[in-house]
């Protein structure tokens, strides 16, 4: 299914009258990731939108996301968070995945943070490490395949810097005030919904991957062909290494999400702090 300009102007104009009726304008726009709706949950005032309600939209089916906008304000700042994405692996086409992203856009949205749930390849982190994502490596179908829509970007987006520098720099900084250790590292994305075996583990970490997932990029790109401004952050939530794996392993979609769910406070707290200062 590809979403013309209308379809998605549409589906803009259904949120923003919401918005409107609450006098809300965001700038600042949230992606939450699997057992990461914590963050969600520290919005004062809140005003949900369904997507239901939102012409065009899917309903996410993944495991620990709901299927709402939640617009309030947050760190003193109205933002607008998604409180659960689409993923190709639920067979919605890319242009379906990134469909909300070019909705924030529509809306004024001029800065993006995304989260996630990952596995853990680089050996030097932990279960529960949050990593500041630096660059990422999309090995899912580029979502700007097919006819651009030149009211977004150009045809060909430069995406030498997908995570906006200033913003990575604030986390740094925030993180030391907090006494917060973050991670640093390479996304890669890849279709799922099948988890890794240990030979991609191995083949990941041989390209240059941190950690693992299978969402977040196909947002980014949208971002960054919109010009929005992205921040990214993966909460490592198990161990993607060979070495880690007895014989008896198995990679648990519900421990990971219990795991991303003891990582959110922190990052709740992280996010808080760094919208304050935008």
């Amino acid at each position: 299914m590809f979403h013309t300009f209308t379809d998605i102007k549409k589906a803009a104009d259904k949120v923003q009258s919401v918005l409107d009726d609450f006098q809300l304008s965001p700038k600042i726009g949230i992606i939450l990731g699997s057992g990461l709706g914590n963050v969600a949950e520290q919005i004062e005032d809140p005003v949900v939108i369904p997507y239901s309600d939102i012409p065009g939209f899917p309903e996410s089916t993944a495991i620990g996301h709901k299927s709402n906008f939640i617009a309030g304000s947050l760190g003193g700042k109205t933002v607008l968070a998604m409180q659960g994405r689409f993923h190709y692996y639920e067979g919605y086409t890319m242009n379906q995945v990134i469909l909300p992203v070019r909705v924030m856009k529509l809306l004024g949205i001029e800065v993006l943070m995304v989260s996630n749930a990952a596995g853990g390849i680089n050996p030097g982190y932990h279960v529960g490490d949050l990593m500041i994502i630096r660059d990422q490596i999309n090995l899912l179908p580029n979502p700007l395949i097919g006819p651009n829509l030149e009211e977004f970007g150009p045809r060909f987006p430069d995406m030498t810097r997908p995570y906006d520098l200033k913003l990575i720099a604030l986390a740094r900084e925030v993180s030391a005030e907090m006494g917060l250790h973050l991670q640093e590292g390479v996304y890669v994305s890849c279709t799922g919904p099948s988890y890794e075996t240990p030979a991609e583990y191995r083949y990941f970490r041989s390209i240059g991957g941190d950690a693992v997932g299978m969402s977040t990029t196909p947002e980014v790109i949208a971002a960054r062909h919109a010009g929005i401004r992205v921040f990214g952050m993966s909460a490592i939530t198990d161990m993607a290494r060979e070495e880690d794996l007895d014989d008896d392993y198995v990679t648990d979609g519900e421990a990971i999400v219990k795991a991303a769910q003891a990582s959110s406070e922190h990052m709740s707290a992280l996010f808080i702090r760094m919208i304050q200062r935008l």
